[in-house]
């Protein structure tokens, strides 16, 4: 199924591409939230008369997520701390929302979507670990987090 896409996605197009998907893609996710319309011909002129206000939408967009990506890359190294075994493994984990409750302590405001966690899933043990926030289709900030073991008292 073709479709036109109204906004950048990662893996698939920029603005205005039209593109082949598959049907329930473009059925259940792209369509319903506003990613996209289906490629007929008047869509098609819908589309470019609305092109300049998409881009400067999407130009917007962008300079948002490059600012947040300043001010997440400007915060020093996060710290979480939380009880852990004698080598170094957690009694429970760290999940996406230990890291955006952090970052909010630290002042920044980041959605539980945007943080992508490494591929082991989340975090069980003591170290330095660097989490992806993805801020846009193509705005990526990285910040480092130390998991610290709490002191036995």
């Amino acid at each position: 199924m073709d479709v036109i896409l109204l906004e950048k996605i990662r893996n698939l197009g920029a603005l205005g591409d039209k593109v082949k998907v598959k049907s329930g893609f473009a059925r259940n996710y792209l369509v319903p939230q506003g990613k996209a319309v289906y490629a007929t011909e008047s869509n098609v002129e819908k589309f470019e008369k609305r092109r300049v206000e998409l881009e400067k939408i999407a130009a917007e967009r962008h300079q948002k997520a490059m600012e947040r990506k300043n001010e997440l890359e400007s915060i020093p190294a996060l710290s979480i701390t939380m009880k852990a075994g004698e080598e170094g493994k957690l009694f429970g984990s760290v999940g996406v929302r230990d890291i955006t409750d952090a970052l909010e302590k630290a002042g920044v405001v980041v959605e539980k979507r945007e943080i992508r966690l490494p591929e082991s899933g989340v975090l069980r043990s003591v170290g330095e670990f660097e989490i992806i926030v993805e801020l846009d289709s193509d705005v990526v900030a990285s910040i480092k987090l130390n998991i610290t073991s709490e002191s036995a008292s």
